[in-house]
């Protein structure tokens, strides 16, 4: 009963336009004193001391300062305009460059609704310039923008990690595969779609085919050194030289010294990305404070052994209670972001999903796999607003919802198979950390 209040009150509070760290926190508290009295206040000084002195969380904004940097100093555009250059033959390669690079700024950025409005500002317009079908330019980008949370280092992984006590490193390397398998399976689809009608993408008419050999090398430069610093951030967390946190620093380092040698330094772009990213973490964290407040209120009730026991009355085998949370996360997908279904979530199905003999991490990637689902599934995703809000003003909502549909069926196959087939997902991190 307690649980169905709390949703409900959930549900009015996020209606009438309340903050999100305030419903949460607030109503937690609120529900808490009317059942318990004060004594459940006590909870908001531990909440505090586990949320906000904790090293791992330290991460969060050294990636999303390196993403901020690295987009404002135009270091971006440099990863797409060599992608582009690259593969620039084939039929749809412009689409192509744009999941493989969006997905790559998503990264930087840690957080679908930053990834999809950085890499959307920087691809749609050539795509729509160059005769892109407006449905493709905005599905691959909705795609792209949105595997950002699944290609290390992401935000929401740290967060699953600290929630449940759980290795950041392993999180990474468990995502590389499903990753990887995202992003052939999205790319083949363009292919395919675009050698079945060809109009939806015209070959040949970037500027790269006007390029001297000179300005080819210095293109492809830049977006070498770009890529390279996203694969020595991951390979300073695989190989043990450096902590989650201490690579985010490195990645600052790398992304401020990258601008410095293509001269695209500027005190302006390093000052406004600075303000960005307090920006971005000052509200990133008091949702962080709120939604934990939430997840300690529930655990507190019992709400694990309430789930168990609901599970047990049904009769459902393992992989059916597995399937089970996957829809409930589906299902809160469309009204709260990946934060706070990562910190509701995390620490209430994770034990279930262990006491029934899965695996923590692989148990993790299917959430993250789920989450980036969710948030873009029409109509009520909130991910689809992100990109509304960047697209040019004849974009319709119908536009954007049949836009991501099939890219949506494409990664809930993903999920499906990693479900199924749980080795895609341990096999790296168990050879390369035991």
């Amino acid at each position: 009963m307690l649980t169905a209040v709390l949703l409900v009150c959930l549900l009015v509070a996020f209606a009438f336009g309340a903050p999100v760290g305030l419903g949460l926190g607030g109503i937690a508290m609120a529900v808490g004193y009317l059942t318990w009295g004060e004594g459940i206040f006590n909870i908001i000084p531990s909440t505090i001391d586990s949320t906000y002195f904790s090293f791992i969380l330290l991460a969060i904004p050294l990636y999303i300062y390196m993403g901020q940097l690295l987009t404002r100093s135009g270091i971006g555009d440099a990863m797409f305009n060599a992608s582009q250059l690259i593969i620039g033959r084939v039929r749809g390669s412009l689409a192509i460059s744009v999941i493989g690079v969006c997905s790559m700024i998503g990264a930087m950025v840690g957080i679908i609704g930053a990834g999809i409005m950085t890499s959307g500002s920087i691809a749609l317009k050539p795509m729509l310039e160059r005769g892109y079908d407006r449905r493709l330019a905005l599905g691959v980008i909705m795609a792209g923008g949105g595997l950002g949370i699944l290609i290390p280092p992401s935000v929401p992984m740290i967060m699953f990690a600290s929630a449940t006590q759980n290795s950041v490193g392993r999180m990474f390397i468990a995502a590389l595969v499903p990753a990887a398998i995202s992003i052939v399976c999205l790319a083949l689809y363009v292919i395919i779609s675009c050698r079945l009608n060809p109009e939806r993408a015209p070959l040949g008419t970037g500027d790269e085919m006007k390029m001297t050999p000179k300005q080819k090398v210095l293109t492809l430069r830049d977006g070498l050194f770009s890529v390279l610093l996203i694969f020595a951030v991951l390979g300073s967390i695989i190989s043990g030289i450096a902590t989650p946190t201490e690579s985010g620093a490195i990645g600052v380092i790398g992304a401020i010294i990258l601008a410095i040698l293509f001269k695209r330094f500027k005190l302006s772009m390093f000052r406004h990305a600075g303000f960005e990213t307090a920006i971005l973490i000052s509200v990133a964290m008091w949702i962080i404070f709120g939604a934990t407040l939430f997840s300690n209120f529930h655990l507190l009730m019992g709400v694990q052994d309430m789930v168990a026991s609901f599970t047990q009355d049904l009769g459902l085998p393992p992989l059916g209670v597995i399937i089970m949370m996957q829809l409930i996360m589906i299902l809160l997908g469309f009204i709260i972001d990946e934060f706070i279904i990562v910190l509701m979530c995390a620490p209430l199905f994770t034990p279930i999903a262990v006491s029934l003999g899965y695996d923590p991490i692989w148990f993790g990637i299917l959430m993250i796999l789920n989450i980036e689902i969710a948030v873009q599934t029409p109509p009520y995703g909130f991910a689809l607003f992100y990109l509304k809000g960047i697209a040019p003003p004849g974009v319709t909502m119908s536009d954007i919802y049949r836009s991501v549909l099939p890219f949506i069926g494409i990664k809930l196959a993903v999920l499906i198979l990693c479900m199924l087939v749980p080795e895609l997902v341990l096999w790296l991190p168990n050879k390369i950390m035991g």
